[in-house]
């Protein structure tokens, strides 16, 4: 998402990265051991994938490529979506784009509420047929949505979601009520997006401000979150991060990477340094006062049916 769209106020907040930078930053993240690389047609009007291409050459076979599609991409009303056409004419640009004859994971961006699953499904199975597709997957779905789509594809011997690609993180456990669950029971990987909520939790920002007025969550407050709830994680955040005497958003990253079901966190890097101290949070192990001390600070007030469904002796006593 980092990469293209210089001159676009969207863009250049996010990052806006050249040929040169993305080069770079590619390979670093390929040289450390990183083997997935997640884009969209829609990132900078479809340069993040040109870019991405480009940068890849020879070293296409090392990465699981994940792109996806819905986004509107024209003026068209056919441009938008998860018709059959829209799904094909998206699928064979990206391709082109990204220099490849396959897509490891091709993913759907959202929901399209116009478009039944059946539709959409079916031409996915028929790209996985042609090769052209490795896997499918979904992002930004509610756990019902992607359980219909799972029977869908059940029922019709097509290929099935292999992962959800979801917003989590410290200030954001909102799929912790039904997704986490859904994953784990059906066996799906979690992709995780915005596990810093695009830089809020990286120690640069608290109840007295920012440190960097020119950082993306200054000028951009997306994605959304209880800013209150937020500065109360940040404060526990910053006396874990003493204790292992790390960055903030290390121990932001290593939060999202030890919960159950989570399995990758996609990060956004605009300088290398910032993609070291994230890819430095695989090391970084905390200890179960650390977790419990962050679950304290960060805990989702309990919903119905949530806090009825929770293990109560009384009512169903546990076998001895």
């Amino acid at each position: 998402m980092n990469f293209g769209g210089s001159g676009s106020p969207v863009w250049d907040a996010v990052g806006a990265l050249g040929p040169k930078d993305t080069d770079r930053m590619v390979g670093m993240a390929l040289d450390n051991g990183v083997n997935l690389i997640d884009t969209a047609d829609v990132y900078a009007g479809g340069e993040s994938e040109d870019l991405l291409g480009q940068v890849l050459g020879t070293r296409r076979r090392e990465v699981v490529l994940a792109t996806k599609t819905t986004a509107r991409s024209g003026p068209g009303p056919n441009d938008v979506g998860q018709s059959r056409l829209h799904v094909m004419r998206s699928l064979e640009d990206s391709l082109r784009r990204l220099r490849t004859d396959h897509i490891d994971l091709y993913q759907i961006h959202n929901l399209d509420p116009l478009t039944p699953f059946e539709e959409s499904l079916a031409a996915l199975d028929d790209a996985v047929r042609q090769g052209k597709i490795r896997y499918v997957g979904a992002s930004n779905l509610t756990a019902w949505q992607t359980m219909k789509a799972l029977g869908v594809s059940e029922r019709r011997g097509w290929a099935r979601f292999s992962s959800l690609q979801s917003h989590y993180s410290l200030a954001a456990r909102d799929i912790e009520r039904e997704i986490v669950p859904l994953v784990a029971d059906q066996r799906i990987g979690l992709l995780v997006w915005a596990p810093l909520v695009a830089g809020l939790l990286t120690g640069k920002f608290g109840r007295e401000g920012t440190t960097d007025s020119g950082a993306r969550r200054a000028t951009l407050a997306w994605p959304p979150v209880d800013m209150e709830r937020a500065y109360d994680v940040i404060d526990v955040l910053r006396e874990v991060a003493a204790r292992h005497e790390a960055p903030v958003a290390r121990v932001a990253l290593a939060w999202v990477l030890a919960q159950p079901g989570v399995t990758s966190a996609i990060v956004g890097a605009k300088r290398p340094e910032q993609l070291e101290d994230s890819l430095a949070a695989v090391d970084l192990e905390l200890t179960a006062q650390d977790l419990a001390d962050l679950d304290q600070a960060s805990a989702l007030p309990p919903e119905y049916p949530g806090w009825i469904q929770l293990p109560n002796p009384e009512r169903f006593p546990q076998p001895a």
